[in-house]
C-alpha cells in the first residue's frame, strides 16, 4: 500500500493559492487513478482505491498547514501504515515553477506542514516531493505570498509542476523511492 498525502489549507479561499500546489496534485491523482477522495477521517478527505496491483490512498489534510502531521499521525496510528509507504506532496519556494525535487529525508526548510510532520512522525526520513511554486520578488512578505492564487501567466507552468509530480507518484508506485529520485531529480 502506498498513501500519498497532499498538503494544503481547507476552503474555497485557499482553493488556488500556491500553498495549496499539494492539493491540486491530489486532484489530479484522483482523476487519474479513478478515485473519489471525499471520506472524512482523521481531520482530512481520503480515497482508497487500486493502480495495477497497489492499493493507493489518497489524503488531503483538513487541517490547516501547521497542523498536517496530526492527519499523519492518526493514520499512521489507525492503520499501522508505514512512513516507508509515504510520499508527501508540498510546496517549495525554493524550486522554481515548474520544477519538483525528490528527498527521502531533511529538515522542514521553514515549511509549517513539514515541521508539523516531523513533530509528529519523530523522524526527518520520510519521501517527499517539493513542488516548486519560486521564490516572491526580494520584501514581498512570504506569508501573502504563499497564500495568493498563482497568476494566470502562470498556468502553464503551474500544469507542468502538478503533471511532473503526478508522473514522479505513478513511478513511485512500481519502482523504490531512489529509482523515482534519480529519474525525476534530473
Amino acid at each position: 500500500m502506498k498513501w500519498i498525502v497532499g498538503l494544503g489549507n481547507p476552503g474555497t479561499k485557499y482553493a488556488n493559492t500556491r500553498h495549496n500546489i499539494g492539493f491540486m496534485a491530489i486532484d489530479e491523482l484522483a482523476r487519474r487513478f479513478n478515485i473519489e477522495v471525499k471520506e472524512t477521517k482523521f481531520k482530512a478527505l481520503i480515497g482508497e482505491g487500486r493502480v495495477g496491483t497497489e492499493k493507493v490512498v489518497l489524503i488531503k489534510p483538513m487541517t490547516y498547514m501547521n497542523l498536517s502531521g496530526e492527519t499523519i499521525r492518526a493514520y499512521m496510528d489507525f492503520y499501522k501504515a508505514s512512513l516507508d509507504d509515504f510520499i508527501v506532496l508540498y510546496d517549495d519556494m525554493d524550486t522554481e515553477l515548474g520544477k519538483v525535487r525528490l528527498r527521502y529525508q531533511g529538515s522542514a526548510g521553514g515549511h509549517n506542514g513539514i515541521k508539523s510532520i516531523i513533530a509528529h512522525t519523530g523522524t526527518q526520513s520520510f519521501n517527499r516531493v517539493r513542488m516548486g511554486i519560486s521564490r516572491p520578488a526580494p520584501g514581498r512578505d512570504i506569508a501573502d505570498y504563499v497564500l495568493e492564487a498563482f497568476p494566470k501567466a502562470d498556468a502553464s507552468l503551474l500544469e507542468q509542476t502538478v503533471e511532473r509530480t503526478c508522473d514522479a507518484v505513478e513511478y513511485a508506485l512500481t519502482h523504490n523511492f531512489e529509482q523515482t529520485m534519480a529519474k525525476y531529480n534530473g
